[in-house]
């Protein structure tokens, strides 16, 4: 084994989150897959049952525990940062400098992948940002007393749904700043629009819970794994419990359908933009379950994960442009079929696809792991 593979297993990087954070950006590329081939089978919104066939819908569900969990994990590397270097204000500066700089690559490089057009008449503000934005807010939440930002957080994840009957109107007052916080819409640009794909208030309170997790880390590893599985196990029962009563925590209610598997469907149709109780609820448990199992993994049977996990922005932006260079590829060389798309058979096929690029992604991420590791150039560790 040589000294860069020994390092990829026993480096100061705790295995089981980066193995974490590299599971749910492989299914995060599942749902992107979708966008670039399943135009045909394009509904308004892949989760609402009416339109949607269970495939894309299973495809879809699975693919939600992705932000939740990502940014969680965001909080929490923080957190170990901050721990690390001994210094809050080291920490809020880092979290400062990497928030703008997320920023700036959501409206340039993540739009140009999706548009193909630095000045798009669309300027998507998706999960790159909200992260980075996240970041900016938790450089300052990270002062508080450790109970207090614990308290900050749980009230942002529980309680802000009572702030959805509050909407505003282009063009009155406190439009654009609820826009950016809570409420879907448009942005006027000098160029055209800014669309506020992922309202960022709930996304503060799970960066910041994420943060509040970090001195579990310090602990040894049975116990923090207890700890994972009962935090885990009580928002998965925290979700059942406020989905079946079928009232706060969620805008879209569910029914009794014709079969077990619509009724199921139904029960697990949850609201992500912004993300509702219920959702963040069901998937940070899915997350705190699954970094417990993670943590009792053998780090060996992991490294091939954590080489996604391990150089998250750089599999980010790469694999879009993988997608976008496919797909206008066989675009060019006449694929398009009659309907001028390519189009993916059934919502099976994404996933075969999502492998086949994952595969040959995975070489360049082996590659960023090794530089990001050798290398102290500033511009590598955003890697």
């Amino acid at each position: 084994m040589t000294d860069t593979e020994a390092s990829l297993r026993t480096g100061p990087r705790i295995g089981s989150i980066d193995a974490l954070r590299g599971l749910v950006m492989l299914l995060m590329l599942v749902d992107h897959v979708r966008d670039f081939f399943y135009l045909h089978h394009q509904v308004r919104d892949p989760m609402d049952l009416t339109a949607t066939d269970p495939g894309l819908f299973w495809s879809r569900a699975a693919s939600h525990l992705c932000a939740p969990v990502f940014v969680l994990l965001t909080g929490l590397s923080a957190s170990l940062y901050a721990e690390k270097h001994g210094d809050r204000a080291r920490a809020s500066a880092f979290l400062l400098q990497r928030g703008l700089i997320l920023m700036l690559i959501e409206v340039t490089l993540v739009n140009v992948a999706w548009t193909r057009s630095l000045l798009p008449p669309i300027l998507y503000l998706q999960v790159i940002w909200a992260i980075g934005v996240s970041m900016i807010a938790l450089a300052g939440l990270l002062w508080l007393p450790r109970a207090a930002l614990t308290g900050v957080a749980l009230a942002i994840v529980l309680g802000h749904n009572l702030l959805t009957p509050l909407v505003f109107v282009p063009g009155e007052p406190g439009y654009t700043l609820w826009a950016i916080l809570h409420q879907r819409g448009f942005i006027d640009l000098p160029w055209g629009v800014a669309r506020t794909s992922y309202p960022i208030l709930p996304w503060i309170g799970v960066i910041a819970a994420g943060y509040a997790l970090g001195p579990w880390f310090a602990d040894p590893a049975p116990l923090r794994r207890r700890r994972l599985l009962g935090l885990g196990t009580a928002a998965l029962a925290g979700f059942t419990i406020l989905r079946g009563l079928n009232g706060y925590g969620e805008p879209v209610p569910w029914q009794i359908g014709a079969t077990w598997d619509a009724t199921l469907m139904g029960f697990l149709n949850l609201t992500k933009y912004p993300p509702s109780a219920c959702f963040l609820l069901a998937t940070l448990g899915l997350g705190f379950v699954g970094l417990a199992a993670l943590e009792a993994v053998p780090p060996r049977r992991l490294d091939w994960l954590r080489t996604f996990g391990g150089v998250p922005l750089f599999f980010y932006v790469a694999h879009l442009y993988a997608l976008r260079l496919l797909h206008d590829g066989l675009l060019h060389a006449g694929y398009g079929g009659p309907s001028g798309r390519i189009e993916a058979p059934d919502a099976g096929s994404l996933w075969l696809i999502a492998g086949g690029l994952g595969l040959a992604l995975y070489p360049a991420c082996r590659w960023a792991v090794r530089l990001k590791r050798r290398s102290t150039a500033a511009w590598v560790s955003y890697f």
